[in-house]
């Protein structure tokens, strides 16, 4: 089963909404994220280019650091960001620019 970041930001609903946290635990992370069709790092990356296009800063902050866990680069990261600037447009890129840099200063923290 794929490791969720080690601050888990679920426990915070766990108690709320039960039922999506174990939906999220047991079949995004637990099959979805499983599946051998595609590796980690690919999943990462188009989980990534998805929350950017979608402009999801407060989901992009646990998937910038998973992917970084599955071998994403924070170059990778910048250029994927950079990339979709010009698809997404350049208030989502800037937005997710600015949530990388807090994640790799939160990485350099560690």
């Amino acid at each position: 089963m794929s490791k969720p970041p080690a601050a888990n930001p679920r426990d915070a609903l766990r108690s709320l909404a039960p039922k999506l946290i174990e939906l999220t635990d047991d079949v995004l992370f637990g099959d979805v994220w499983e599946r051998p069709g595609l590796s980690k790092r690919d999943r990462s990356l188009i989980t990534c280019a998805a929350l950017v296009a979608m402009n999801r800063t407060e989901q992009q902050t646990g998937h910038f650091a998973r992917a970084i866990n599955n071998g994403v680069t924070k170059d990778e990261l910048i250029e994927l960001i950079t990339h979709l600037a010009f698809y997404s447009g350049w208030p989502t890129a800037m937005s997710a620019a600015n949530v990388a840099r807090k994640v790799f200063e939160e990485g350099e923290k560690k």
